[in-house]
């Protein structure tokens, strides 16, 4: 029987952490939706048609450590508001959603759109300057030379296209458990997560 966790939120808020957490303890499948979009991305930015890369998306494409940089991250966000990308991705996520052994799954709509029906939905958020400060770090554990104000205006402007596109906008669902991580150590973050899927079990 599957049992499906939605995870929602805005760039850098902890989500995909606490997507992970989660999946490994209950013993789930993950999926970084995210990844997706970043895959179709990296496609468009070597000159791919980014429906048509959309639409040959492959498990292999959601390798590479190049997925994670900053370059991909915007035209990922940029793909993200095609209806026909959406499109093409969204049977690949519901088929991922209702694999038996459960599934957990991280994105902008999940609980909205992909999942409407996931047993838990959460919505992790944090405020743009923590957000940024974390994006910030974790850019410059990778070698790559920014600054915090470069950072902050790139998580206001992705915040802005995620939450003001036509197409499924980053929104809580009416449902979700709303998870602000802004002043919360990690463990924590993980802890309230877990104890509420427990209960929805």
């Amino acid at each position: 029987m599957s049992f499906t966790v939605a995870i929602d939120g805005p760039a850098a808020a902890g989500k995909g952490t606490i997507s992970r957490a989660v999946a490994q303890h209950f013993g789930f499948a993950h999926l970084d939706t995210g990844l997706l979009y970043r895959a179709v991305g990296r496609r468009m930015l070597h000159g791919e048609d980014p429906v048509e890369a959309a639409g040959r998306l492959q498990a292999a494409d959601l390798e590479g450590d190049d997925l994670r940089g900053p370059d991909v991250a915007r035209a990922a966000s940029k793909v993200a508001v095609i209806p026909e990308v959406r499109a093409a991705l969204v049977d690949f996520q519901r088929a991922f959603a209702t694999r038996a052994g459960g599934a957990v799954l991280d994105g902008r709509d999940i609980g909205t759109v992909i999942c409407p029906d996931a047993r838990v939905k959460l919505f992790v958020t944090a405020s743009a300057e923590v957000r940024a400060e974390r994006r910030l770090a974790e850019l410059k554990g990778r070698g790559l030379d920014t600054d915090f104000e470069t950072v902050l205006a790139d998580v206001r402007e992705r915040d802005a296209r995620d939450s003001e596109r036509a197409e499924a906008p980053m929104v809580a669902a009416a449902d979700a458990v709303v998870l602000d991580t802004s002043d919360l150590s990690i463990e924590a973050a993980v802890a309230r997560a877990i104890a509420t899927v427990e209960e929805a079990r």
